[in-house]
């Protein structure tokens, strides 16, 4: 599936889990000029596959191609409207075991993580009883590993609590990793909704699309419910290695 590109074309797959900053990060890249953006193209395949019930299914399943092998072949060509930047929103838990992984290798890699005691404690108010390959965090790492082995060095890794401290320093980081320059419309965006965003935006994006950039970090007071400690102890090992590897602010 070799991709149709121009050396100054580049495809950005940011690999995020669940109850992150994903989707004001694909609102930042999305407010660039020279970028198109995609938003989580592998979750019909994903819903298809799995069975799960979540929000809108019938609809997304409806709405949106759920052959792998079709949607990478659409990320690897032409970039849409003519744009030289690709952006393409994933969720690393879509990622499939059947999914083929040989067309990775055509796309800039980056990874977003959070902290997992704030992530589990937002995702168990729509999946109450999350399993661990449902955080997305062995995923992340498989793939991290795996870019890191291909090309020789790690790829990008920002920590969400880093980018909504310092916006404009971990974005600027993250374009100069990536070899693109940083842009000012970056940090802010018009609200409402995106022709861009799935037809699951309805269920899950009403806070973003209120917002028109990112909002500064908030500690919070949290707990688990016994249940859920022995998967944080999981997701807490996987987030160490990757924010091992995180971008520092500029």
């Amino acid at each position: 599936m070799p991709p149709t590109s121009t050396p100054s074309e580049i495809r950005i797959a940011m690999w995020s889990g669940p109850r992150n900053i994903s989707t004001a990060m694909m609102r930042s890249w999305g407010a660039r000029s020279d970028t198109f953006v995609c938003d989580e193209p592998l979750y019909a395949h994903y819903l298809r596959e799995t069975q799960l019930d979540h929000p809108g299914r019938d609809e997304v399943l409806a709405a949106h191609e759920q052959d792998w092998r079709v949607v990478a072949q659409w990320l690897l060509g032409p970039i849409p409207q003519g744009k030289s930047i690709f952006y393409q929103k994933h969720m690393a838990h879509h990622l499939l075991p059947e999914v083929g992984r040989e067309w990775l290798s055509s796309l800039s890699h980056c990874f977003l993580i959070r902290d997992p005691l704030e992530m589990l404690t937002s995702l168990m108010q729509v999946t109450p009883r999350p399993e661990l390959s449902d955080t997305g965090l062995p995923q992340q790492w498989e793939l991290f590993e795996r870019v890191r082995r291909t090309t020789g060095s790690p790829p990008p890794v920002l920590d969400s609590k880093d980018i909504l401290e310092n916006p404009h320093g971990m974005l600027t980081r993250l374009c100069e990793s990536l070899g693109v320059p940083f842009r000012e419309s970056m940090l802010s965006w018009k609200p409402g909704p995106r022709d861009t965003d799935g037809v699951w935006a309805k269920h899950w994006y009403s806070t973003v699309a209120q917002s028109s950039g990112f909002k500064p970090f908030v500690p919070k007071d949290l707990s688990l419910p016994e249940p859920l400690k022995e998967v944080h102890r999981q997701c807490v090992e996987y987030y160490q290695k990757l924010h091992s590897h995180r971008l520092l602010n500029a």
